[in-house]
């Protein structure tokens, strides 16, 4: 199936809404699921994008964990993308995203180094 690209940049805010977690693999031997890429374990967090008055959550796959991500937290993603799937009468879209880190706060006037 195709792989449709999510321009981050057109939400008015990315806030995490449910805590990253690995993903199992196999739930009765708790097997966690492993990128095929890069072998690391593959972590979901659960995103709020918001656009204008509405927002939608969607899970989110990632490769690694996301070092900093914490629940409430504004986020930064890199390359999210969707992609549709079917499996046995089943169907929805999964997305996935090369990273996920912490949104730089700015920095408040007259807070610089040192001070």
């Amino acid at each position: 199936m195709a792989t449709l690209p999510i321009d981050t940049a057109k939400f008015t805010g990315i806030i995490c809404a449910v805590a990253p977690a690995p993903r199992i693999a196999n739930r009765e031997t708790g097997q966690l699921r492993v990128d095929r890429d890069t072998g690391q374990t593959v972590y979901q967090v659960g995103l709020c994008l918001m656009s204008g008055a509405s927002a939608d959550v969607v899970n989110v796959s990632i490769p690694g964990e996301p070092r900093g991500v914490q629940l409430g937290m504004p986020v930064q993603v890199r390359d999210l993308v969707a992609t549709p799937w079917e499996n046995e009468g089943r169907h929805g879209v999964a997305f996935r995203a090369a990273e996920i880190k912490p949104l730089a706060a700015p920095v408040a006037a007259g807070k610089g180094a040192g001070q």
